[in-house]
């Protein structure tokens, strides 16, 4: 199972949120590039970068930041929030995206992130499936749609999808575990690739995780409040 640490962006500095809610931010760190480094220095391959102004706002914001830190380190980054256009898109894998994440794009519109599936591929075009109540949530999570989860991510499976990141929402960021039952649900239902992201707390949810078969699993919070060191990371990799 890929270990995959995130990177949430507001104001070009290092928060996290707790269940989505912009109200509850905290600044761990005023230097993206730093934690990166930090990441890389401590046998990390992978990054999930979130641009959360982005998502806000509706289009791209901190592609500099993505740039940067695809220029100065070898971490292997996906990258979301806020991508609607294909210039949105240009922008971020010419600025270093190794992948793109596309949530609201998907649920508002398909026909835009199916062109985006076709022309680069289901390698390097993850969906973005985060839930509220089993619900799909866009836009920055501020809005929830009438999308059921498991029909949203069975729909883009027959249509070539291959990798999935889920976020149960009110799991993020409150350090109490995953959402295992609904991981199981999934994997039962559809062959994806899923990487689990929302409430991971200790070294145990990971290896829970992976024994359920995610493909992956992003850590944010645990990280960030010390609950798991790097060098515990480190060993898992």
């Amino acid at each position: 199972m890929r270990l995959i640490p995130a990177i949430d962006i507001i104001d070009g500095k290092c928060v996290r949120l707790s269940k989505g809610d912009y109200n509850t931010k905290k600044v761990y760190n005023e230097n993206p590039l730093e934690v990166a480094k930090e990441f890389e220095d401590n046998g990390i391959k992978y990054l999930h970068l979130v641009d959360l102004d982005g998502a806000k706002s509706k289009h791209i914001v901190h592609y500099k930041i993505l740039d940067l830190i695809t220029s100065k380190t070898n971490l292997k980054v996906d990258f979301g929030g806020g991508l609607k256009s294909d210039e949105d898109l240009n922008i971020a894998f010419d600025c270093g995206a190794n992948q793109i994440t596309g949530g609201s794009i998907a649920a508002n519109n398909p026909e835009q992130f199916l062109k985006w599936l076709t022309n680069y591929g289901a390698e390097r075009i993850i969906l973005g499936a985060d839930s509220n109540n089993r619900k799909i949530s866009t836009n920055g999570w501020l809005e929830t749609s009438e999308l059921d989860l498991i029909d949203f991510i069975k729909n883009y499976e027959v249509k070539g999808i291959q990798n999935v990141i889920c976020t149960d929402i009110a799991k993020d960021g409150m350090l109490q575990g995953s959402s295992n039952e609904l991981y199981v649900e999934i994997l039962a239902k559809t062959k994806v690739n899923l990487i689990a992201s929302g409430g991971v707390s200790s070294i145990n949810d990971l290896e829970q995780l992976k024994e359920i078969g995610c493909e992956g699993a992003i850590i944010g919070k645990a990280i960030y409040e010390g609950n798991i060191s790097l060098k515990e990371l480190q060993k898992l990799c």
